[in-house]
């Protein structure tokens, strides 16, 4: 027996739209999860499993965070990924007719290899313009230094691609 398909309009309503400029950093997690629902595991097993590299455990969490502002070439979504020692929001976008990936990008996040501590924040305009700031330190307590730190745009263009600016 096939398991049954969700729709794709049912998996982007659960994610809330946001009003924008907004931050992606820690508090945004959690502010945003106590608001919103998990995503079943069948919704991450549809949608979000064929876009995600690597391995999708029982460890793995995801969070809906938010949905873009309608397009009509796109649909896009942010998620939270957490995962041992690193968590990130990943932006998404789909083509609405044939549900499949158009572009996709990790845009701030924590990751720590043991050695090193990497953080990466970001902060999405009206104009879907993100600016990502990115610094590392060494373990144990972060001691973020501005020589260190990078800074990138991005912003999601009219057909859904996520270009550098």
């Amino acid at each position: 027996m096939d398991t049954p398909q969700i729709k794709f309009e049912h998996f982007l309503e659960q994610f809330p739209e946001l009003e924008l400029p907004i931050s992606f950093n820690e508090e945004t997690v959690r502010t945003i999860s106590k608001e919103t629902l998990p995503l079943s595991p069948m919704m991450i097993e549809q949608f979000i499993a064929p876009v995600e590299p690597g391995k999708i455990d029982e460890l793995t969490e995801f969070v809906a965070c938010m949905r873009l502002p309608e397009a009509d070439d796109y649909a896009g979504v942010v998620y939270w990924r957490a995962d041992l020692a690193q968590y990130h929001f990943t932006l998404v976008t789909f083509n609405p007719k044939t549900e499949e990936m158009i572009d996709r990008m990790v845009i701030a996040g924590t990751s720590y290899d043991g050695e090193e501590l990497l953080q990466t924040h970001a902060m999405m305009n009206e104009t879907l313009l993100i600016h990502q700031v990115s610094g590392q330190g060494g373990g144990g307590d972060f001691d973020y230094q501005a020589s260190t730190s990078t800074a990138r745009r991005f912003q999601v263009g009219g057909a859904g691609k996520i270009v550098e600016m």
